[in-house]
């Protein structure tokens, strides 16, 4: 039985805990100030959530101060919705306006800092953007004379990376949601379905399971595997010996579930059952590498090690899973690049893959939690032997 629905929202005492946080961050690394442009990195920090980002029309500005609340610099047609929030200093501007779209008011607000040649923390590493014009960008630190840009790529992103107990709480719903509706599937799915019917009814089923939305579903599907997992689906029907994967991103309150499961449609053959099971233990692995003190790349390597029994490339995709949160995928990487050290209440995903045959490739995913003694499955794990619809 699932557990009860979670309450949507967080408290105000939650916001407050995460920019006490950054600003202890920022006194130790001298930042007097973080701006913030990108959806979650707002999100985090004031609770504003919206689907109207996805229109690039506008840009949305956050400050966070080295002491106080942070400050809101956004259109106004979003001054009602952040009204709602736990930020009282809001400053709007009638827009879009390409003329001048905040910048006169991130201006005003930041020349204090320039005055006293401070250092403004903005995010500029890997996994991160500038959500707003490069030429906009230009005028505005043009006219901020003495304000040095610091990187704060890493201050943000090792906040988020390490959950608070209400984020856990609703990515567990979330994976729920994803695990019961996977639970499905062999429901609405047979030989003869075609693909892209395959994946409208799995967006059905995850919203009646209460997934509020399913923005990211991929898969395929075809002879004893398959040879990408990015591509639009097809209207071919599945047929005798087709290996099927259906990988979904669903979303509650904002916070995404990430993983995917194989079946196969009426049998199986002996190398897709071998692929299976190799994937299967190197997901093993890593569930039990997902402690505290090891690193990414341990666990990435601890899957790896399973993976070469099959495939010597030791699955050659870049990376073998990724944090989890308000992003489908966020920092850090199961990768040999990352020595993030695995800390508790980070959520991840562990996402071994394989190529094998003639061009085939299988991928396994499920999602963890990081515990104080080891990992513990958001997911509900997939079973040991490859299913056969």
């Amino acid at each position: 039985m699932r557990p009860e629905t979670p309450a949507r929202g967080f408290q105000e005492g939650e916001f407050a805990a995460r920019t006490h946080k950054a600003q202890a961050l920022m006194a130790d690394q001298n930042l007097d100030g973080l701006l913030l442009m990108s959806e979650p990195d707002v999100r985090y920090f004031s609770g504003f959530q919206t689907l109207f980002w996805q229109s690039p029309t506008r840009p949305w500005f956050l400050f966070v101060p080295a002491q106080g609340k942070p400050v809101a610099i956004i259109p106004e047609i979003g001054a009602t919705l952040m009204r709602q929030s736990w930020i009282k200093d809001i400053r709007t501007w009638s827009a879009p306006a390409p003329a001048d779209d905040g910048i006169s008011l991130l201006t005003e607000l930041l020349l204090p800092l320039a005055a006293k040649q401070a250092r403004l923390g903005v995010l500029k590493g890997h996994e991160t953007s500038l959500r707003m014009p490069l030429g906009d960008w230009e005028r505005l630190t043009a006219g901020l004379a003495g304000l040095e840009i610091a990187d704060a790529t890493g201050l943000v992103q090792g906040l988020r990376m390490v959950k608070s107990p209400a984020e856990i709480e609703k990515l567990t719903h979330i994976c729920a949601i994803g695990s019961d509706t996977f639970a499905r599937v062999p429901e609405f799915v047979a030989e003869g379905s075609p693909l892209e019917e395959v994946f409208r009814s799995f967006r059905r089923e995850a919203l009646a399971q209460g997934a509020d939305d399913v923005p990211y579903l991929v898969g395929s599907a075809n002879q004893g595997g398959y040879g990408d997992v990015i591509s639009p689906p097809s209207r071919r029907p599945l047929q005798a010996g087709d290996v099927l994967m259906l990988d979904t991103g669903a979303t509650w309150d904002g916070y995404f579930c990430d993983f995917d499961r194989n079946w196969a449609i009426g049998q199986a053959d002996d190398m897709a059952r071998r692929a299976y099971d190799v994937l299967w233990r190197a997901t093993e692995a890593g569930i039990e590498a997902a402690r505290h003190g090891n690193t990414c790349r341990d666990l990435f390597e601890a899957m790896r090690a399973v993976i070469a029994q099959m495939d010597e490339s030791g699955g050659d995709i870049g990376r073998l899973g990724h944090g989890l949160g308000m992003q489908l995928t966020e920092q850090p990487s199961h990768a040999a690049f990352d020595e993030t050290v695995i800390e508790e209440n980070m959520v991840l995903t562990l996402e071994p893959s394989l190529g094998y045959g003639d061009g085939l490739m299988m991928v396994h995913e499920e999602n963890i939690v990081v515990r104080a003694d080891g990992a513990e499955l958001l997911s509900t794990r997939a079973a040991p032997q490859l299913p056969v619809i």
